[in-house]
């Protein structure tokens, strides 16, 4: 079993007389922000003029600075901009504001695992990942609670790098519930295979193939979306409260009979091998080398993608039903 950490692990007397500067206010820039400040931590921000989200951060009462300035005053410089655009926002606005005794922070390793951020000497870079969006990171702390969190070191140049990232950990309400303590690979890896295999890539393509098949057989549209994406969230719900058995004592026998003898034909050998081909593309970059060019390239497929999921015929009853249903969007 793993070691956790939690709160009597952690210090924030560390974080004293830093200044964090959290360079993107988003969800996740937001949510850290705040339980930052809440925790007693001197927190600047950084967001563009003129956004939504720049006027959210006045709101919450902070005064957004440019990256640039941002990265000048901060102690630690925590980069929570998309993926894509963090190597260019660092070579740009941060590398030239980096001294000795400052750190980076990420809560994702995509830039660091794949060299597009290379740190000089003298500067910690460490890693706090929270394990759920930025609006639970915000919700559980002000409950008194916290959503469980990674924690990385890369680049121990201080050799208090473990501390600061604890203490930056339970600064935003990680330690409450426990912080894994991981490597930059492996956050990176096992993240981007998740959300490609299981979460996002797997979960859609299933969804969308059982709705098809449904369909096609003549059966109605709004049944096939109930049976195939509709339910899901019931059988995801009892994975997260009660686990893959869990879940199984829950539903009917019957249910449970058709998981053990169907449910394998579906999932079969052949798909296991391609989620290990998908896993070999990222462990060896050519995943990362892949997304990175098609940012570089305008996008084209992925718009196109986007909009083929847009008029996907699922995507359309989907919204009719949902318009029954507003305790969804609660």
């Amino acid at each position: 079993m793993a070691k956790m950490y939690y709160d009597k692990d952690a210090n924030l007397d560390v974080l004293k007389d830093k200044t964090v500067a959290v360079i993107g206010y988003g969800a996740q820039g937001r949510g850290q922000s705040l339980n930052l400040r809440d925790s007693g931590v001197n927190v600047v921000v950084s967001e563009l003029e003129g956004t939504p989200n720049y006027e959210l951060a006045v709101k919450d009462g902070f005064a957004p600075v440019s990256a640039d300035e941002a990265a000048k005053q901060g102690d630690i410089i925590q980069i929570l901009t998309q993926d894509h655009v963090q190597a260019k926002l660092y070579e740009t606005c941060i590398k030239d504001n980096l001294a000795e005794g400052k750190a980076l922070c990420f809560s994702h390793g995509f830039n660091i695992r794949f060299d597009q951020i290379v740190a000089p000497e003298g500067v910690d870079v460490f890693m706090v990942a929270p394990k759920g969006p930025g609006t639970l990171v915000r919700s559980q702390y002000e409950e008194g609670k916290g959503v469980p969190a990674l924690v990385a070191v890369e680049k121990n140049a201080s050799g208090k790098a473990f501390e600061i990232a604890m203490a930056y950990a339970k600064g935003v309400g990680a330690t409450r519930a426990g912080v894994l303590e991981t490597t930059f690979t492996e956050e990176t890896e096992t993240d981007l295979f998740g959300e490609q295999a299981v979460l996002c890539g797997g979960a859609s393509a299933l969804v969308q193939a059982g709705f098809e098949v449904l369909v096609e057989a003549g059966y109605q549209p709004e049944i096939a979306y109930f049976e195939c994406l509709h339910e899901l969230k019931l059988i995801t719900d009892l994975f997260f409260s009660k686990g893959i058995s869990g879940m199984r004592h829950v539903v009917s026998d019957t249910a449970e009979y058709g998981d053990f003898s169907r449910g394998s034909r579906v999932i079969s050998p052949t798909v296991k091998e391609e989620m290990k081909k998908i896993l070999a593309e990222v462990q060896s970059g050519e995943f990362a080398k892949e997304w990175l060019a098609e940012n570089e390239n305008g996008r084209k497929k992925f718009e196109a993608d986007r909009e083929a999921g847009r008029n996907h015929q699922i995507e359309k009853v989907g919204a009719e039903l949902r318009k029954m249903m507003p305790w969804t969007q609660e």
